[in-house]
């Protein structure tokens, strides 16, 4: 068919009269790549018509695709070789496609007996999405200081962008974050940046209707900081001791990471780095009083400095070397007086106890202390005095302690002497004689009056005779008191079985009393016993 013949059908169609309607194509749009090819598909099945016309529209004119008739098709000159037209249904098959194929499509069928059907369709030939990159306007930010534009630009057409953090979208809210979308670009902007906005990383997606292209992941440096600039630790102790390891450490979030200058008094001091050490306070002449020091955090990129809060404390110097000395003369109780004294070699002493045996010592009538407690007196030595004494030496950072062990010599006391007084023929004999006494007493046993040869606390006789009878004496010397005493013990050895007298009066007590309790217990079944057997009556 000529373009004549083309134009006289268009001239019948008018003449018959047609009018849009659906049913004919579905639902559009079509979407297709540059290059590839396109079918426009109907819901036609058979249809018994006249003719079928496909034209298209650019906006401007309308210009004739194809044309089938029940005898042929005709395909107008623009078209051959990328367009058939299949007859039976009208579906028309396009391509390769070109960026000029976008537009709207339209059928007609002209049916017979019947009302002309005529739909339209768009067409969108969709250049591949491509190049999805994203650039900032600057290298590194300042956080909430600066304002970030990140700009999305891609190849392709009718694309739609987005925005992600990691996996999270990001969502314009109309304040801080814009988006700006244009056909080839999107822009994100940030007003005063947080650290959080740009932890990334950050994506930029391209799509239309038949790709999606993600960028290349994006990071963004966010400067920022010092904050929680804090001193380490935070409540010292009040005095430090000038020998420990002891320092400050000052730390700050910041990025990137902060440099430190330490301050005495709001003075800075010739150091740096987050760690103050005490050789370095100590080689500025300080710690010897109570003062504060602070450090301050500087960011090099976000040119801010943030100080501390403030720590004090003193030095002092631990105590050592503690000696403690006493008399060195021989001491014997109720002559002798005693004076301890105690010093350490080095530190500050702030208090003093004393203690002996391991319980304080507190002043009494014969006990006194010097005003600094460094020393004490006891005047007039007892025996009780005798003990181990030790004093404590102690500051805020440390103590120390040292021992002396006193030796008061008296007695001998009174003594006793335990054993024996009667014992039978062949009987041992064991006489023990107790003295308290320092240093331990020599201890002499008589006989009769006359010195023996048993020089220990005990006098032993393995088998008593006739002639063990008498008074033995345990005489006791302290050779440094230069006193002695002495106790009598008498003995007397009795012929075998003299010391038998039979039971004692307890014994005999308890055996009447078992009798007795024996006698009331048959009574009482007795009486038990008639009272349950039944007497006849005699009548």
């Amino acid at each position: 068919m000529d373009l004549l013949a083309s134009k006289l059908l268009l001239f019948l169609l008018f003449l018959i009269g047609s009018h849009a309607e659906h049913g004919v194509l579905p639902e559009g749009p079509l979407s297709a790549l540059v290059g590839n090819n396109v079918t426009f598909k109907t819901l036609l099945d058979r249809p018994n018509y006249v003719a079928i016309i496909w034209n298209y529209n650019n906006g401007a004119d309308q210009v004739n695709i194809a044309t089938a008739s029940s005898a042929e098709v005709n395909v107008a000159e623009t078209y051959k070789g990328r367009v058939t037209l299949n007859k039976t249904n009208g579906d028309l098959f396009l391509g390769p496609l070109k960026p000029s194929d976008s537009g709207d499509y339209s059928i007609s069928v002209v049916l017979l007996g019947a009302p002309t059907k005529t739909q339209e369709t768009k067409l969108r030939v969709l250049e591949p999405v491509a190049d999805v990159a994203i650039k900032s306007n600057m290298a590194d930010a300042i956080e909430h200081n600066s304002t970030v534009v990140l700009t999305c630009s891609a190849k392709g057409s009718f694309l739609k962008f987005t925005w992600t953090n990691g996996t999270t979208p990001i969502m314009a809210d109309g304040k801080r974050l814009t988006l700006k979308e244009e056909d080839l670009s999107s822009t994100l902007t940030i007003t005063d940046v947080l650290r959080s906005d740009l932890v990334g990383p950050i994506y930029c997606t391209a799509a239309n209707d038949l790709e999606t292209e993600k960028s290349a992941p994006f990071n963004l440096t966010v400067y920022y900081g010092p904050e929680e600039v804090t001193i380490t630790p935070l409540n010292p102790p009040q005095f430090v001791s000038s020998s420990s390891n002891f320092n400050l450490s000052c730390s700050a979030q910041s990025d990137p990471p902060a440099t430190f200058i330490w301050y005495h008094n709001q003075q800075m001091m010739e150091a740096g780095g987050p760690v103050l050490t005490l050789d370095v306070i100590k080689a500025h002449g300080l710690g010897k009083t109570a003062e504060e020091y602070t450090c301050r955090a500087t960011n090099a990129k976000t040119k801010r400095v943030v100080p501390s809060a403030g720590v004090s404390f003193a030095l002092m110097e631990p105590i050592s070397g503690v000696k403690i000395s006493g008399p060195t003369d021989v001491l014997i109780a109720g002559n002798s007086t005693a004076n301890i004294s105690c010093q350490a070699t080095s530190g500050s002493v702030k208090s003093t106890t004393w203690h002996k045996d391991g319980k304080p010592l507190s002043a009494n009538s014969r006990l006194s202390f010097a005003s600094d407690m460094s020393s004490m007196m006891i005047t007039v030595l007892q025996k009780e005095d005798n003990g181990e004494y030790t004093c404590q030496l102690s500051n805020p950072v440390n103590k120390e302690q040292a021992s002396y062990k006193m030796v008061v010599n008296y007695g001998p006391e009174s003594p006793t002497v335990t054993g024996e007084k009667e014992v039978e023929m062949n009987d041992p004999v064991k006489l023990t004689c107790v003295v308290d006494s320092v240093p331990p007493a020599n201890i002499t046993w008589k006989f009769n009056g006359t010195v023996t040869n048993v020089k220990t606390t005990t006098y032993s006789i393995e088998k008593a005779a006739f002639k063990n009878t008498g008074t033995y004496t345990c005489e006791a010397h302290n050779s440094v008191t230069g006193k002695t005493t002495s106790f009598t013990h008498s003995l007397s050895v009795k012929e075998e079985g003299a010391l038998d007298e039979g039971l004692s009066d307890g014994a005999i007590a308890g055996i009447v009393i078992g009798v007795l309790l024996a006698l009331g217990a048959a009574i009482g079944l007795i009486i038990y016993c008639r009272q349950k057997v039944p007497v006849e009556s005699p009548y």
